[in-house]
């Protein structure tokens, strides 16, 4: 994968090293408190970032998704999905912000 972190993400980390690390040890326990596989995890991400209407995150776990195995199918799944729980301006947000990852790929 290459990693594509934004400025105000690396800010932070340079910043708070000892919080940016604290946040990936938290991070770590999580993902291995569970029994979900990576591809699976990664899409229930994407949907809680698409229903906290948090475009970093959303954009993130796309490209954590599709790296760990998930068809672009599935990740737009994931967007239009929100329709029904989060309201079709929130789909159509994340439908478009997913989009943007799967063109630039």
């Amino acid at each position: 994968m290459t990693e594509y972190l934004p400025k105000p993400y690396k800010s932070f980390r340079d910043a708070y090293p000892d919080v940016a690390v604290a946040l990936d040890g938290l991070g770590a326990a999580v993902d291995a408190a569970g029994s979900l596989d990576e591809r699976t995890e990664r899409l229930v991400k994407l949907g809680v970032a698409v229903g906290a209407m948090a475009e970093g995150a959303v954009k993130s776990n796309v490209r954590k998704a599709l790296d760990a195995g998930a068809s672009a199918e599935q990740v737009n799944q994931v967007g239009l999905s929100a329709i029904s729980t989060c309201g079709f301006p929130t789909a159509v947000a994340a439908l478009g912000w997913i989009g943007e990852v799967l063109s630039a790929r």
